[in-house]
């Protein structure tokens, strides 16, 4: 459980080898390069990156466009591919040969936006035509030119009426200068003729609008049904162009995967240009700064040496001042639990690593609160299957080790409960039930578990000032280590042991006033001591700060019962769901023991999901507000080294 140490580099070169350089330390996956110092002689080198960023864009543009046409047509045609699928392996040498690939990248990219803004233009007519075709499916069976024929005297118009005002158009339409005939009808409407003396033109004209009328919107020499058919036809010349311009651009998908690599390639190039801003430059030299963990400086010089004759770097140790980046060096396990760490705050590169205590106290919680021999058999079965299955060291993966650990601590504490999905085996368990017994602490009645569960809250607040102790060790602070964490391990030692002896049914009272001893003079030294620092006055304002702070001591012990709750909830309908299941399997009935069976199934399995959840939740709580809040304090920022981030691809160095 260590941070990596880190070195220095210190790097002069050609300006013309820059990108070699940057190349060749970026294969060793073990450089961040970092802000140069403002050294003499020296002038800041500056970069216009936004044509990059452009053009990247451009090319990120086509790959989605392409991608979705992908997705789209493997949906629609039941399609199953992997073609679309990120994190596939690249060697080194064919992710910078992409280079070479921009002519026919931008052609692919080109060719992608050619028929993606080709299929868009047909759909929006597609879409219009069809619209179109709705309104002249009613004269679909007019067999006569859609042209108004007007006389000398009378003015035709040929149109739709709404299907509901039929009847009132028929009766204001009666007059004998005018006539209508129906041609055709349907749900939406009435296609009608209506023909009238122009004398009386305004009337004809202000009854038609108030029934609707709607005028043709088709004037020609062609028929109703020519029109529909032309339409149709049309429809159909659309359809097959749309298929057509899908099965080219599905015939692509084997081009997905260069997109994807030369993406990246260029995400690393601008990355690159990006880093100038953080070197410094002469007339023929560029300097750069960088800082690498301390077991890659041999890595790194070879590169170096086999880049450029024209390279001269040292190692040197970073200042005290200088707060280089966050490399964890943990096992196999303990590295699951770093990302808990890393979404409340990762650690500072000069602070302690709690990820291993850390880990111990949170898979503790994790199987308290699921409590049970057959959710922990689930969890550690399920979740290994998914991080042994795993190839990349993905967040689903770590998070799958952190449950599968969890499962173990929650078979064990299942066995203590003795629970297997909320049944009791026929043995007397160590511990005391979770929904009846009962200890009495100085004559009050409280739950046996919740008991428990503080205890084990206050064991990790004593392992939290351990660690502030350590902390201050390893800074040589020894009084701050003895004063503000040793000193309040014991306070939360003799407070523990206290409880216990304060409990009626243990009948170890000479616990209680041993405890209570080691507690109040623990508390007394941190009264006496809390204002070291401070000037008069303050050494008495820090020595009540220290009594008052056994008020918030106690709120954080309190918050351990959380853990109590959640595992009497799990506990309480595990225990529901397995009875009634239980009866219903063996009740005799058929139909009965299916659905058993299928209770059985769904009601576990959604029991464990928001057990999970819930656990997941308030135990990281648990380590960021009590445990952390003794000694950590973060703000580290992670080791990012030049050319580690892809977005599609997984490079093999």
């Amino acid at each position: 459980m260590a941070v990596a140490e880190m070195s220095k580099l210190n790097l002069v070169a050609m300006s013309y080898d820059k990108d070699s350089v940057l190349n060749a330390l970026q294969r060793t996956n073990a450089a961040e390069v970092k802000l140069h110092y403002e050294a003499e002689n020296t002038v800041a080198l500056t970069a216009d990156c936004e044509e990059m960023r452009e053009y990247l864009s451009n090319v990120e543009n086509a790959l989605n466009r392409l991608s979705s046409a992908i997705e789209s047509y493997n949906k629609d045609n039941k399609i199953k591919s992997d073609v679309l699928k990120d994190g596939f392996d690249v060697s080194y040498s064919d992710f910078m040969s992409a280079k070479d690939m921009k002519w026919d990248m931008d052609a692919l990219v080109e060719k992608v936006n050619l028929l993606y803004n080709g299929g868009k233009e047909l759909s929006v007519e597609l879409s219009k035509l069809k619209r179109t075709i709705s309104s002249a499916e009613i004269y679909s069976t007019v067999k006569l030119p859609l042209k108004n024929s007007d006389t000398l005297h009378t003015k035709i118009r040929m149109g739709t009426l709404p299907a509901n005002s039929k009847d009132s158009f028929i009766s204001s339409f009666s007059d004998g200068l005018c006539a209508f005939s129906v041609l055709a009808e349907n749900s939406d409407g009435v296609l009608i003729s209506a023909a009238y003396h122009k004398s009386i033109g305004a009337e004809a004209e202000s009854i038609l609008q108030e029934a609707g009328f709607v005028p043709c919107p088709f004037d020609g020499e062609s028929t109703g049904e020519e029109v529909f058919l032309g339409l149709k036809e049309r429809e159909a010349e659309i359809l097959n162009s749309l298929k057509q311009n899908s099965e080219e651009t599905y015939a692509l998908s084997n081009r997905i995967h260069d997109l994807k690599i030369y993406c990246d390639y260029l995400g690393f190039e601008l990355e690159k240009q990006e880093l100038a801003e953080k070197m410094r430059a002469t007339q023929a030299t560029v300097l750069i700064e960088a800082y690498v963990p301390k077991e890659s400086e041999e890595q790194i010089k070879e590169v170096l040496e086999g880049t450029s004759n024209a390279v001269y770097y040292e190692f040197s140790s970073p200042a005290d001042d200088e707060i280089p980046p966050t490399l964890l060096k943990n096992n196999k396990v303990v590295k699951n639990f770093e990302a808990v760490t890393n979404m409340y705050s990762p650690v500072s590169y000069r602070e302690f690593d709690p990820n291993t205590v850390m880990a111990l106290f949170y898979s503790l919680f994790l199987g308290f609160i699921m409590g049970d021999v057959g959710y922990g058999l689930l969890m550690s079965v399920l979740g290994g299957t998914v991080y042994f299955l795993s190839k990349r060291d993905t967040g689903l993966k770590r998070l799958a080790g952190v449950f599968a650990v969890g499962g173990i601590f929650a078979i064990i504490w299942g066995f203590l409960f003795n629970s297997l999905f909320g049944i009791q085996l026929p043995y007397k368990p160590p511990l005391p039930d979770a929904q009846g017994d009962m200890w009495q602490l100085m004559g009050i009645k409280i739950p046996a578990v919740l008991i428990i569960s503080l205890l084990i809250g206050a064991l990790q607040l004593c392992a939290g000032y351990v660690c502030k102790t350590v902390q201050c060790f390893r800074r040589k602070q020894i009084a701050d280590g003895i004063l503000d964490g040793m000193v309040w391990a014991f306070f939360t030692l003799g407070v523990g042991l206290a409880i216990v002896g304060l409990i009626d049914d243990f009948n170890v009272k000479i616990l209680a006033y041993v405890g209570g001893i080691i507690a109040g003079v623990m508390l007394v030294t941190a009264m006496l001591t809390a204002g070291r620092k401070e000037k008069l006055l303050g050494k008495f304002t820090k020595g009540f700060g220290a009594a008052y702070g056994v008020i918030n001591f106690a709120s954080d012990v309190l918050s351990y019962a959380r853990l109590y709750g959640l595992m009497l909830s799990g506990a309480v309908i595990a225990q529901i769901v397995s009875s009634y299941a239980i009866g219903f399997i063996t009740g005799g009935n058929a139909a009965l023991a299916i659905l058993g069976v299928v209770l059985m199934v769904v009601g576990h399995a959604f029991n464990l999901a928001i057990g999970l959840l819930g656990a997941y939740i308030h135990d990281a709580r648990l380590q960021y507000v009590e445990f952390y809040g003794r000694f950590y304090e973060g703000e580290g920022e992670l080791f990012a080294p030049l050319g580690s981030k892809h977005k599609y691809i997984y490079l093999q160095n």
